[in-house]
């Protein structure tokens, strides 16, 4: 017998896509598991995102504790951001997303 969903499992549901569905939010998580550390090295495996929705983006994963910022005290002053447990747990999720995506989607559909 199928269990209906309940009410909170609806509302997380939808708190979770309100997270992902912001624009470039999955492919800067992806990103990150592909060893992005850096600024420069995020705007290279996304291309298309501007500088500043970038940041803005890695301050809104900080915020809900998918990126992890590191500032390295060299001169110049280096800053470092890193997936955390919880995001590795949101990429296996992503990943199968991603791939659907390749499969079903054209490349040109906005």
């Amino acid at each position: 017998m199928t269990k209906a969903v309940d009410e909170e499992n609806c509302h997380r549901i939808i708190r979770a896509l309100d997270i992902l569905g912001a624009r470039w939010t999955g492919p800067i998580l992806l990103a990150g598991a592909q060893g992005a550390r850096r600024f420069k090295e995020y705007r290279a495996l996304v291309p298309g995102i501007s500088d500043p929705l970038l940041t803005l983006r890695l301050k809104q994963l900080q915020g809900r504790g998918l990126i992890e910022r590191t500032v390295i005290p060299t001169t110049p002053v280096q800053i470092r951001y890193a997936l955390t447990p919880g995001a590795e747990e949101l990429i296996v999720v992503l990943r199968p997303l991603a791939r659907w995506s390749e499969l079903h989607l054209p490349a040109d559909d906005a």
